[in-house]
């Protein structure tokens, strides 16, 4: 699949079954999603891949912590269900590190994000499909804490990811008219 037709057919996919990819191809897929745009080639951020049995704990958490009714409470845990779940946490490098990082933390988070942006295109081209899940169990403690994050990391969701479970095709997009955010610096 060429890049055009992986950007422009690639959508957010919310029924999700196996197989996804396994540990293996994962690792080669984000060798290559690490090459996106990373002023200082930091890499701040890390994924904690969660499967099978880590998923039961994950969701079990995520249920303790819903204080919505049994309904809301279902739709929570459907909304991780996906046989892989790819926990993505910031972890900036400080200007203070003793790395002498003089990139700044939004950069930081740019880059965090061009990355994630890059392994889902990625992801589709292979026939994987795959959701950015965010909400309120980015911010719980307990969360955190089963996940084993540090005090300045920063758990910014999950990328579920399966095959796409779909009975047609996804379209591919096309794409708007958007001159009209573009100016020319003229002095």
């Amino acid at each position: 699949m060429d890049v055009m037709t992986a950007v422009l057919s690639r959508r957010s996919e919310h029924h999700l079954v196996e197989p996804a990819p396994n540990d293996q191809e994962f690792a080669y897929l984000l060798r290559a999603a690490a090459t996106a745009l990373d002023h200082g080639s930091l890499r701040p951020w890390r994924l904690i891949l969660v499967r099978d049995e880590g998923r039961v704990v994950l969701e079990r958490c995520f249920a303790d912590e819903c204080a919505e009714p049994e309904s809301g409470r279902r739709q929570m845990v459907e909304g991780q269900s996906a046989p892989l779940l790819a926990t993505l946490v910031f972890s900036p490098i400080p200007h203070d590190s003793g790395r002498g990082s003089p990139i700044p933390e939004w950069e930081q988070l740019a880059a965090t994000s061009a990355m994630a942006s890059s392994l889902t295109l990625l992801l589709h081209a292979r026939g994987f499909g795959s959701v950015w899940c965010t909400g309120k169990f980015t911010e719980s403690e307990q969360v955190r804490s089963v996940l084993g994050l540090n005090r300045e990391e920063r758990l910014l969701g999950w990328l579920c990811i399966g095959t796409p479970q779909r009975l047609t095709p996804s379209k591919r997009r096309v794409p708007e008219d958007v001159t009209d955010r573009i100016s020319v610096f003229a002095p």
